[in-house]
């Protein structure tokens, strides 16, 4: 097998890619912090895996994965979150509510959503994108 240089991580380049990934989602946050939400948790880690944030709002969890992209070469951030992601995030929710003590018994009045937050990279700082209900 033969290796090219992209193919080859090396620990610092490994460093600012967790970094940047952590810019990503600190200014994920305070976007959301502006929009009103609280945020209840960030990087929730649980033995099936991860959830980036956990925000709410009177009435309303929602459960946020952020993806950040310097560009467009391996696609839309959102494309990252494939139906394997999707199963992992509802299963890792479902078990932040029962860890919580909000999953039984669920009120009637507390909606829950799924949103992503793109992050991309521009010349000034970041751009971000958030969908709403990405998927359910």
């Amino acid at each position: 097998m033969e290796l090219n240089r992209n193919s080859i991580i090396t620990p610092q380049a490994e460093l600012a890619r967790k970094e940047f990934g952590r810019q990503g989602e600190e200014s994920a946050a305070c976007f959301l912090e502006e929009k009103g939400f609280r945020i209840v948790r960030r990087n929730y880690v649980c033995s099936i895996g991860e959830i980036d944030l956990i925000a709410e709002k009177p009435r309303l969890l929602v459960f946020c994965e952020v993806k950040s992209r310097r560009s467009q070469a391996y696609g839309a951030p959102q494309e990252a979150v494939h139906a394997r992601k999707i199963r992992k995030i509802r299963r890792v929710a479902e078990w932040y509510l029962l860890q919580s003590g909000r999953l039984s018994p669920l009120p009637d009045d507390l909606d829950i959503r799924f949103d992503v937050i793109e992050v991309r990279r521009t010349e000034t700082g970041f751009e971000l994108n958030h969908i709403e209900g990405a998927f359910s």
